[in-house]
């Protein structure tokens, strides 16, 4: 069995590695997909090894690993930039979409139309202008539920399946969003403890997401961007903090208790930026890669306990996935 693992850039496409990483390629335009687009989020489903969908500046597109090509999924998501996506665990035909400016997109037919859904968001941002939904998240112990981060208007919260948003999170020490990830954790009440990164850091909230505390990191920076689980469970918990977007350094933060406390994972080298990715997989939980912003790439093969740094460096990374063929 191999693996394909995708990085999307703002600017150079996709690039997809066949051996975890020692090698890349990249399609020219032939396969479907300009070569100097913007791609923020990418999606794929275990139940369609081979397929991976591409959120860009220029519409939804679907890779299709047997004949490696492109597909643009024509939709009203033409209009914006995606910026975040998610398929349902259950059904990958069910798909979430954020966008810039901020809207989030429902389809249920596996791309073939979308419809937006019910919601307010913040029409303008003092940073990035207009706001954009930086993390679309299926709740892995509720199939009902849904998270939203935005940029800059705090977490929104769906209990239907991403049909209606509510804006969710008092306390929370900034709106600037930048990852939401649930941790199951059967100790908290409602078995889950959901965490929010910011512009000011880590936030936590033990009630399902109404109130949110600021968590202090043992670091010179408090800037997070993503928080994951390990995909062999959530005792394990991956955390990228930095000095700024994109920095100029930084650090990949690893809890071994469900995110109460944090370590220096050990990312070898200097860092060129702020840590970015985070890409695990449950077909091989053992297997990690991370990126930074600026497109150094690291690889674990034994959880995160030890890392390396791959040769190839990318420009400005925004997404990571990899999967199983």
């Amino acid at each position: 069995m191999s693996n394909l693992l995708c990085v999307g850039t703002a600017g150079m496409s996709v690039w997809f590695s066949r051996d975890n990483g020692e090698s890349w390629i990249r399609p020219y335009i032939e396969s479907g997909l300009y070569l100097e687009a913007r791609v923020w989020a990418l999606s794929a489903h275990p139940q369609r090894p081979g397929e991976v969908l591409a959120g860009t500046d220029s519409g939804l597109y679907r890779w299709n690993e047997g004949d490696q090509k492109w597909t643009h999924l024509p939709s009203i998501l033409d209009d914006y930039d995606i910026w975040s996506m998610a398929q349902a665990p259950d059904d990958p035909d069910t798909i979430v979409v954020g966008t810039q400016p901020a809207n989030i997109f429902l389809s249920t037919d596996g791309g073939k139309t979308f419809a937006a859904t019910k919601g307010s968001f913040a029409e303008a941002c003092i940073f990035v202008g207009k706001p954009r939904v930086t993390q679309i998240l299926f709740d892995p112990i509720d199939k009902d539920t849904l998270w939203a981060g935005v940029e800059i208007d705090g977490v929104h919260r769906s209990t239907d399946r991403g049909r209606t948003w509510k804006k969710v999170g008092q306390g929370i020490n900034s709106e600037d969003i930048h990852g939401v990830s649930v941790v199951k954790n059967a100790t908290e009440t409602g078995g889950k403890l959901v965490y929010a990164t910011t512009n000011r850091g880590l936030n936590v909230s033990k009630d399902n997401g109404e109130t949110f505390s600021f968590q202090e990191l043992d670091s010179p920076w408090q800037y997070t961007r993503t928080i994951k689980p390990r995909a062999d469970g959530d005792r394990t918990v991956f955390l990228t903090n930095g000095n700024g977007p994109p920095g100029s350094t930084g650090r990949l933060l690893r809890s071994r208790d469900y995110g109460a406390t944090f370590e220096d994972a050990g990312l070898p080298g200097t860092l060129n930026s702020t840590p970015w990715t985070v890409a695990t997989h449950p077909s091989d939980p053992k297997l990690i890669f991370v990126c930074s912003n600026l497109g150094q790439l690291f690889r674990s093969i034994d959880g995160g306990e030890s890392w390396i740094k791959l040769p190839r460096e990318f420009g400005e990374v925004r997404s990571t996935i990899w999967q199983s063929l």
